[in-house]
């Protein structure tokens, strides 16, 4: 699974990489989490970086808490699932990483492994995204209405994104048996506009020849922790 990235290449490089502009420039981030808001490329807007949460809520959810449980789609059932299969056909999207995180048992505890690649350079994790809106009888109305419950206000649209996963490459393997699709740039294009097939060949595993995993600070098990020591090799 991806349950924890990074995204500290600076903006003006995140720009060039993905020919999309930031409203403004964001802050480096060294321990993305779900549940945070975090920049993406969506497919109806691929000129502009947007910042959706991380936790797909589907349209017809009756609360915006099954988020939390849905941070990543299976590449295998993405199509069938009911929670996956409109935003795979409608509304696709682009997640920029530099990194990610998977955690291995050890002795006295998990450890956590940072992966990327060698250089360190920005990929594109594959993802879906969608538009939520809660109704005046559905529950956390309060987080998202403006005005009284009872007034007949307008409630907030939340968009929110989930990351597509498939089986590990070798590197990855001996961490976790799920890692992101990682699309490469000239698959990129292909996977916001293409059609539903065209979208489902990129759905594979990418291989390991220029990528690393080397072992980083516990510190990293807390999302309250973002700071550039996470991404530091440790010992072990």
């Amino acid at each position: 699974m991806c349950g924890r990235y990074s995204l500290f290449t600076p903006a003006e490089e995140l720009e060039a990489r993905f020919g999309a502009e930031f409203e403004a420039p964001p802050e480096p981030r060294y321990n993305c989490a779900p549940g945070q808001e975090l920049p993406v490329v969506t497919d109806d807007d691929p000129d502009a970086f947007r910042s959706l949460t991380w936790g797909l809520v589907p349209s017809w959810a009756d609360d915006r808490s099954v988020g939390n449980n849905l941070i990543n789609a299976r590449a295998e059932t993405v199509r069938e699932k009911p929670s996956f299969r409109e935003a795979f056909e409608r509304r696709r999207c682009l997640v920029p990483a530099d990194g990610f995180y998977e955690w291995v048992q050890a002795e006295g505890g998990k450890r956590p492994y940072r992966v990327a690649f060698e250089d360190d350079r920005p990929f594109a994790m594959a993802g879906l995204w969608e538009r939520w809106k809660p109704t005046q009888t559905q529950t956390g109305l309060g987080d998202f209405a403006e005005g009284s419950a009872g007034a007949d206000a307008e409630a907030e649209v939340l968009e929110t994104f989930t990351v597509v996963t498939a089986e590990p490459n070798d590197l990855v393997s001996e961490l976790h048996d799920r890692m992101s699709v990682i699309l490469a740039p000239e698959e990129e294009e292909t996977w916001l506009r293409g059609d539903a097939e065209e979208a489902a060949s990129l759905l594979d595993t990418f291989p390991d020849a220029e990528m690393r995993a080397y072992p980083v600070s516990t510190r990293v098990n807390s999302p309250a922790n973002d700071d550039a020591d996470i991404v530091e090799p440790v010992d072990v």
